[in-house]
């Protein structure tokens, strides 16, 4: 029987439930709790919020697919019933997973800054992470992912936190980083979009560097009951930078549908 062991942790005290899946990182997002509960507080008041890391016993190989189900286990193994599921990046596409194939568990989607298939051309960003951190180059990981994932300025004011960031990195974290970008090459959920039953929303960058505009674009147009917002000037990593992000999951979250 697969060893599942996965991390979370909890805030908010409303009666629905909203859970993160985060992104791709080079290291867990475990140690930021309490930067994620500040981040989400405008959800945190009016739900019970759960964010869940990936598997801490990765196989050689991770599919997104694996991931999901991985998270699924969690979500069940708590009692979690019919959440609002929030994924970010990667996170969205186990989101997607989800929505899929436990259509169930899921009232309302949020997707962010993800895509619904990676073709090669998307993953060339991707490929160049991956041979950084097999070279167990951590400072070279951190700024080639920070200038892709953040705005300019963004990035230019945090190559100095970033560079510390990378002095923390250790040999497992590049091992588990390559297993888990590993897993999104050949990602390809678009033909099963329409299976989707719930309500989603769709939060996009017209300057996302990662995975394109045009993803969130085609999600929508493959979504039965879709809303679309697409942010500019705030790049891939939008659900950090744009200062409104929680209040646009707010708003759609708390629509009569």
């Amino acid at each position: 029987m697969k060893n599942i062991k996965v991390d979370y942790f909890k805030f908010g005290q409303g009666e629905e439930t909203f859970v993160i899946l985060p992104g791709l990182s080079v290291q867990s997002v475990m140690g930021f709790a309490g930067l994620v509960a500040d981040a989400y507080k405008v959800l945190g008041d009016n739900y019970t919020c759960y964010l869940f890391d990936r598997n801490k016993e990765l196989p050689e190989t991770y599919s997104i697919h694996e991931m999901a189900e991985d998270s699924v286990s969690a979500i069940k193994e708590l009692c979690l019933k019919k959440v609002n599921l929030f994924g970010a990046s990667q996170g969205g596409m186990m989101a997607m997973d989800i929505a899929i194939n436990h259509p169930e568990l899921v009232s309302k989607l949020v997707l962010g800054s993800t895509s619904a298939a990676l073709n090669s051309e998307q993953f060339e960003t991707i490929d160049k992470w991956i041979d950084l951190a097999k070279a167990g180059d951590s400072e070279g990981l951190y700024l080639a992912f920070g200038e892709k994932v953040y705005p300019e300025a963004v990035y230019e004011q945090s190559k100095e936190l970033l560079v510390g960031a990378a002095k923390t990195v250790t040999d497992e974290d590049m091992s588990r980083f390559v297993i888990l970008a590993e897993g999104m090459r050949g990602f390809d959920l678009s033909g099963d979009l329409g299976n989707i039953e719930c309500p989603a929303l769709v939060l996009g960058s017209k300057d996302d560097q990662v995975v394109g505009a045009e993803a969130s674009q085609s999600m929508a147009d493959k979504l039965k009951d879709c809303e679309l917002y697409m942010y500019e000037g705030f790049g891939h990593a939008a659900y950090d930078t744009a200062p409104d992000y929680k209040d646009r999951i707010l708003e759609f979250l708390k629509k009569e549908r």
